[in-house]
């Protein structure tokens, strides 16, 4: 009779180990490259707790509690992150998201989620996960030349253009340079209309200025 009693304790005491026991599933890699993670952590619960806290804890001893989120059966919730991390709990069936923006380089390390039925007794958690490693990768900053508001081809046709017309420019100044210049000169360029006498004639006395006289017609006079 004892043994029979016993054996039936011990299979209640089993039954309720197995009913109260907390299952946690995470990724186990995330790769953050805009400085923003999404932790899943999927649970199974068969127990009878009505309310429950969820929390994301960071390193191997999961010493630093990231943020947290606490729920009961209504679905209310409340939601809390550590001062260091920019992070929002959110509770879905069977899983817990927690949402973790503006990381840092040096927030890259392993994340525990822990599942927590608080509320009624027995108090029950789950085992140590797997866990889920965040690797945030350092953003490098290249500078940007800054954008012309005209497009490149543009630009090149302008400076063509521009090139070409002043070339037409120098060649028309060229031309009417060149023109009055010649102008110029046939204008200076005179007549002198005072008569000159002949080389051969030129000891004669006369003046440089006086006209030759042609003494030709006088010759029929002579005797």
């Amino acid at each position: 009779m004892l043994v029979g009693i016993f054996v039936v304790l011990c299979f209640i005491s089993a039954a309720d180990v197995t009913e109260n026991k907390i299952l946690v599933a995470q990724h186990p890699l995330l790769i953050v490259d805009n400085k923003n993670a999404t932790v899943v952590c999927n649970y199974t619960y068969n127990g009878t707790g009505k309310e429950f806290r969820a929390s994301l804890h960071k390193g191997t001893d999961s010493a630093v509690e990231v943020c947290f989120i606490s729920w009961n059966s209504t679905n209310k919730s409340k939601t809390n992150s550590n001062k260091d991390f920019n992070c929002h709990g959110t509770h879905d069936k069977d899983k817990v998201i927690f949402n973790l923006w503006n990381m840092s380089v040096n927030q890259t390390d392993i994340y525990f989620c822990k599942i927590e039925a608080m509320y009624p007794p027995p108090y029950v958690y789950n085992e140590k996960s797997n866990g889920t490693v965040i690797h945030v990768k350092e953003t490098s900053f290249q500078t940007q030349e800054p954008q012309s508001a005209v497009p490149l081809w543009i630009m090149v046709a302008m400076t063509g253009v521009l090139a070409l017309y002043s070339m037409l420019i120098t060649a028309v100044f060229i031309t009417y340079w060149q023109k009055s210049k010649k102008n110029m000169y046939h204008h200076s360029d005179y007549m002198n209309m005072t008569p000159r006498h002949p080389p051969h004639q030129k000891n004669k006395g006369y003046p440089s200025y006086a006209p030759t006289r042609d003494y030709t017609a006088y010759r029929s006079w002579q005797p």
